[in-house]
């Protein structure tokens, strides 16, 4: 339902619409603290998965708790990160790969 509350009853809906595309959901946790993430459809582009996965990956460290100060931005707080279609096997992705998406991500927000 529409509410102001939540920004989605507004006089300017280009600026809501610009805003609704920054914002990451998480769909789900479950009890072992795995997040399961839509991050696109396989007829995206692969700059346009990039940028999701980045886009994710910022998401979930800005929801990082501030108790846990590592060496590392990923360390204590995302052990590891598999990647699958819905009903396809799941692929392991390395920290380095989702730092490198972080930080493209990044750049492409400060042009």
């Amino acid at each position: 339902m529409p509410s102001t509350k939540a920004g989605t009853v507004t006089d300017d809906v280009a600026k809501a619409v610009r805003e609704a595309k920054r914002l990451v959901k998480f769909n789900k946790k479950d009890k072992a603290a795995v997040v399961h993430v839509g991050i696109g459809k396989v007829s995206y582009s692969e700059e346009a998965l990039r940028e999701n996965i980045g886009a994710f990956v910022n998401a979930l460290l800005a929801a990082k708790p501030a108790g846990l100060k590592k060496s590392s931005k990923y360390a204590g707080y995302v052990n590891s990160v598999h990647i699958c279609s819905t009903m396809g096997p799941g692929f392991s992705v390395s920290i380095q790969s989702l730092s490198i998406a972080a930080d493209h991500y990044n750049r492409l927000q400060l042009n």
